[in-house]
């Protein structure tokens, strides 16, 4: 049986020609899909073993802390954050294990109890803008990334500051921007601050982070020296300015440097 065609519907050799071009790119993008995929599935159940240690933390240190349950929505952050991607690639399979792991320089990302400890403490909600002192790897500004309005991070340590940048764009944390510099003196062009966090132990909270952070807003750091015990403390400035410390859970950090 004969069939009609309709000139018009043949397709032109220009769009051959294109699809031909398209070809390579399609085929690539859905193999890099697929990798994605497999990746997400090899680290998914580690994320899940790392919720469920978070989860026994939390109830083995509550008579420390005074909370029997961290906020849904930092649970929720830290379960999406895929942190085998903040660690180097020869640490990726332990990647979410809860202890802290070498990112080089001296420098650790943090246990992922102590990340979501630190992140619970902040108070924080959705229309905030906060500060990070000690960018590091850029873990501790993506589990914030997607609980805040805004995250300014600053790291002292140049090649740290640099691929923390590079990573977090990569990763699609477009409401994070990065800084090099002394994290000691804050960030005072975008003060005030709804919280500020430091990832590193100081000898005392830093007066200029003190100034930065609004009435109502919290300050989490911890402080002592290396070889002294430290101290995660809570830092809080009334609605009229006074400023009260709390002491959370003796922890260990890596020394907050700088020429203060």
């Amino acid at each position: 049986m004969g069939t009609w065609e309709n000139p018009s519907c043949r397709p032109s050799a220009g769009w051959f020609t294109a699809l031909v071009l398209l070809a390579p790119w399609l085929i690539l993008a859905t193999v890099l899909s697929a990798i994605a995929s497999a990746e997400e599935g090899r680290f998914a159940a580690a994320r899940r073993a790392m919720i469920a240690a978070i989860e026994e933390d939390v109830r083995r240190t509550a008579s420390y802390t005074g909370s029997k349950r961290f906020d849904a929505r930092v649970m929720e952050a830290m379960a999406s954050v895929p942190r085998h991607e903040f660690v180097p690639v020869d640490l990726q399979p332990v990647g979410y294990e809860n202890r802290p792991l070498p990112i080089g320089y001296g420098q650790t990302i943090s246990q992922p109890y102590i990340v979501a400890l630190m992140t619970d403490l902040m108070g924080i909600d959705t229309d905030d803008v906060v500060l990070e002192v000690g960018t590091g790897s850029g873990y501790q500004a993506a589990v914030l990334s997607g609980l805040v309005k805004h995250v300014y991070t600053i790291e002292i340590i140049e090649p740290l500051a640099e691929q923390a940048k590079s990573r977090l764009a990569r990763l699609g944390y477009g409401n994070v921007t990065t800084r090099l510099g002394d994290g000691y003196y804050g960030w005072a062009e975008h003060a005030p601050f709804d919280a500020i966090i430091v990832t590193a132990a100081a000898g005392h909270v830093p007066p200029p982070l003190i100034e930065q952070l609004k009435p109502g807003g919290r300050i989490v750091i911890p402080v002592g020296g290396r070889f002294l015990t430290q101290q995660l403390l809570l830092v809080e400035k009334t609605q009229a300015g006074d400023v009260t410390t709390r002491q959370v859970l003796p922890v260990r950090f890596v020394p907050l440097t700088g020429e203060h």
